[in-house]
């Protein structure tokens, strides 16, 4: 391994003479550079091209309107990866992204600039034409996107490789100095040109694009910048479209350009969207092991990646409580030089350090190094903006409340967790420290409304939903997208999220639509909305509505009046809807519930909705709710599902006696009584309070006395329903039913709880599916 590292160096060697030499055939006309983006051998000898040339003006291809934005790293403040993005003023956002890594050949030629007095320049199409040209795209056919797809298949076939990607790397990102990466670059640009010029918008963008490239390089000569003193860093598609003698783009052709308003902006990035696995055209695979690459480069050493990349390996499945040992890292790094060899190069690439990191880590079997491949390979890289960096108001406020609300180090491409309690604390000094947990949720529930995706609301059990949330945590760029998209909508988080809201209870017809804004508005801390949105279903609420959607505003005005204490928030103003409207359920339900099997189900949602808001308010009539809620129980005429439902309430509440839940039961589930109907009311029986229903074996008495009447054909029609009932009760409470049954029977309780809870044989779930072709009439 060391005689092969010697012989690799030696060989570099000879290749920077040769690059020095080479230099002299650049006079006379400014100096090409073609490149890949996100190359380390890249970004490592165009620093080499500039220290030799000296460029007066190093080009850049980029739009050239992101010129003016080249100062931002100036300071070196700025850690890569980060983007420039364009994007229209007006809806719906359309963005153009340029990103940078630490590697990126157009980053370190604009660092160099910097570093050494150099002018700077993108000479690309301005982002206001890009995303003109975008607009254009979309409402076209781009027949030559997959003729270009097929040219890379077949560069992965001709490559002798398991991909292009594997090729490229061997032979030009490992130590590749010299003039050797600047003409191999150029050779696969050229050779790509050939295969792909042509076809489909694609590529008579590119025409365009390359016009206007040759305007601005011809406008820097004419200027008296010195050719030789011009330096043009571009993707290596476009160096054979900007040699030679072809015009630029004339005044009348720029001027018909298409265009769009567009602002500009920077923003941090992560590795993830660098990688090609998120999708991102002109990325790699592995950014995270890319930069191990530029690493070495750094620091000299030709095999710092293949020993980084192995070593980081190990050290995730340590970390992660898998085994791995020093003698299985270093037999991996052995391998992974014979496997280079194997194909007639020095260095492992990433293929070779793969197969021996799964041959001598995970034994074989990659998924035992999955995760520690995703973590190495890509990495969780993000980058880092200082304050001050040109943003829009709404980043920046963003940012802002990032920092006041000490939030910022839940900026990682890693999900995390975060709970919060919005109770006053008592053991703190300040005001603010003491509701710090509230203000944090007001922020989060605005970017929520916003759909900005950096936080997501996980609902609480129950007896918490008053002061505890819980809230994933995750950064993506994507997010920093939806942040700007929301600068059309106000300058700050509060005002845009306020703009939103206001917009959503406009358009909402329906007075259940205008409650959900009343209640998002109250879950964001924006009195001025909820006041907003009140007038509006007062004004509304006297049209007549369904009972669901009647059930679903009492629903959102009840939380916003319950629990406004807890966020400082009053709902006063709420309480005389929110009974006018309760009055209105109340003299609805009975009729509305002589309804199909269907409508039965969202009717007992909202009869529980309407419930839960009796038992929270006093101020709502409890004696009219029993009255409606025992008509329900007692009707014939009802659906009895919802019959079933009501007598489940008023049990819970203390309002039905055993004797009358006797007579119930004997009415409803009598010989006389159609099997549907009779399995129906005990499924809605079932919806509440289950375990004071199953200690009464009164009930399971009736049942089995029922079930006994019923013949073959009875049976299986009411089969369906009881099904249903027992369909989500927990393996406890069948455990606990099967006891009542066995006491019934005469059985061991232990054997028919087995036998309750095993799993069905083949015969009976081919008993089950016969039931698909039964006839149900109307259920």
């Amino acid at each position: 391994m060391g005689e092969n590292l010697q012989r690799h160096q030696s060989d570099q060697a000879d290749r920077t003479e040769e690059f020095q030499g080479d230099l002299a055939d650049c006079k006379g006309g400014p100096v090409l550079f073609g490149i890949r983006h996100l190359s380390p051998a890249g970004a490592w000898n165009v620093r080499k091209l500039l220290d030799q040339v000296k460029p007066q003006l190093v080009l850049v291809e980029g739009p050239s309107d992101f010129t003016e934005e080249l100062e931002v790293l100036a300071d070196g403040k700025a850690k890569p990866p980060i983007a420039l993005m364009a994007y229209t003023s007006e809806s719906p956002v359309r963005t153009l992204l340029y990103p940078f890594a630490e590697y990126s050949p157009e980053y370190q030629a604009i660092l160099w600039a910097q570093q050494h007095q150099a002018e700077c320049r993108f000479i690309d199409l301005p982002s206001s034409v890009f995303l003109a040209f975008s607009d254009a795209k979309e409402n076209s056919e781009d027949v030559g996107e997959e003729e270009r797809i097929s040219v890379y298949r077949r560069l992965d076939e001709l490559s002798g490789e398991d991909s292009h990607e594997t090729f490229w790397e061997r032979t030009m990102e490992h130590f590749s100095e010299g003039d050797g990466y600047r003409k191999g670059a150029k050779a696969f640009g050229k050779q790509l040109r050939e295969l792909t010029e042509g076809r489909g918008c694609e590529d008579a963008k590119n025409v365009v694009r390359e016009a206007y490239m040759r305007r601005q390089i011809q406008e820097a000569i004419s200027s008296g910048i010195l050719p030789e003193k011009i330096v043009v860093v571009t993707g290596a598609y476009h160096t054979e479209g900007l040699r030679g003698g072809l015009p630029g783009l004339s005044d009348a052709e720029c001027k018909r350009l298409p265009m769009v308003e567009t602002q500009k902006t920077w923003m941090p990035y992560s590795y993830y969207r660098l990688s090609s696995r998120s999708g991102y055209g002109a990325g790699n695979k592995a950014p995270a092991y890319y930069g191990l690459l530029w690493q070495g480069y750094q620091k000299g050493e030709a095999d710092y990646a293949a020993r980084s990349y192995l070593s980081k390996l190990a050290f995730w499945q340590r970390q992660n409580g898998n085994v791995v040992s020093s003698a299985e890292v270093i037999e991996a790094v052995r391998l992974s030089f014979s496997l280079a060899s194997l194909h007639g190069y020095q260095i492992p690439a990433l293929r070779d350090l793969r197969d021996a990191a799964v041959t001598c880590m995970g034994h074989g079997n990659f998924g035992e190094i999955a995760q520690a491949v995703a973590d190495t390979e890509i990495g969780t890289e993000i980058g880092f903006l200082p304050q001050g960096v040109s943003r829009t108001s709404v980043q920046n406020d963003f940012y802002r409340l990032l920092e006041e609300l000490h939030l910022r180090r839940y900026c990682s491409v890693t999900a995390d967790e975060l709970d919060l309690d919005l109770r006053e604390k008592l053991s703190v000094k300040s005001e603010k420290a003491a509701f710090l947990d509230r203000e944090r949720s007001f922020f989060l529930h605005r970017l929520r409304v916003l759909g900005i995706s950096f936080a997501s609301w996980q609902k609480v059990q129950q007896e918490k939903a008053t002061w505890a949330e819980h809230w994933i945590m995750r950064w993506t760029p994507e997010a920093e997208i939806e942040i700007v998209e929301a600068q059309l909508k106000g300058d700050t988080i509060l005002l845009a999220a306020s703009f939103q809201l206001k917009e959503e209870a406009e358009k909402e017809e329906g007075i259940a639509g205008v409650a959900k804004m009343i209640e998002e508005s109250f879950l964001c801390g924006i009195p001025q909305m909820i006041s907003y949105a009140t007038s509006i279903l007062q004004r509304i609420a006297v049209e007549a509505a369904a009972v669901g959607e009647i059930a679903k505003t009492v629903q959102s005005l009840s939380l916003v009046i319950q629990y406004g204490s807890i966020r400082k928030l009053s709902g006063e103003a709420l309480v005389p809807v929110l009974q006018q409207l309760f009055l209105r359920a109340c003299l609805l339900l009975p009729e509305s519930c002589v309804c199909d099997d269907p409508a039965s189900r969202e009717l007992t949602e909202s009869i529980g909705m309407l419930n839960e808001a009796a038992l929270s308010h006093e101020f709502l009539s409890e004696e009219e709710w029993i009255a409606v809620v025992k008509e329900l129980a007692k009707r014939d005429d009802l659906n009895t599902r919802i019959s079933g439902y009501a007598v489940a309430i008023l049990l819970e509440r203390g309002q039905f006696t055993n004797a009358e839940l006797a007579l119930q039961v004997e009415r409803r589930l009598s010989k006389g009584v159609p099997a549907d109907l009779g399995a129906g009311w005990f499924e809605g029986l079932s919806q509440k309070n289950r375990y004071a229903l199953i200690a009464r074996m009164s009930l399971w008495e009736s049942l089995d006395q029922y079930l006994a009447t019923l013949d073959d054909e009875e049976f299986k029609r009411a089969l369906l329903f009881l099904r249903r009932a027992f369909a989500d009760f927990t393996a406890r409470e069948k455990s606990d039913i099967a006891e009542n049954l066995g006491e019934l029977w005469q059985l061991n309780p232990s054997q028919v709880s087995e036998a309750v809870n095993a799993p069905l044989t083949q015969e009976a779930l081919g008993m089950l599916e016969e039931l698909d072709d039964f006839d149900f009439g109307d259920i």
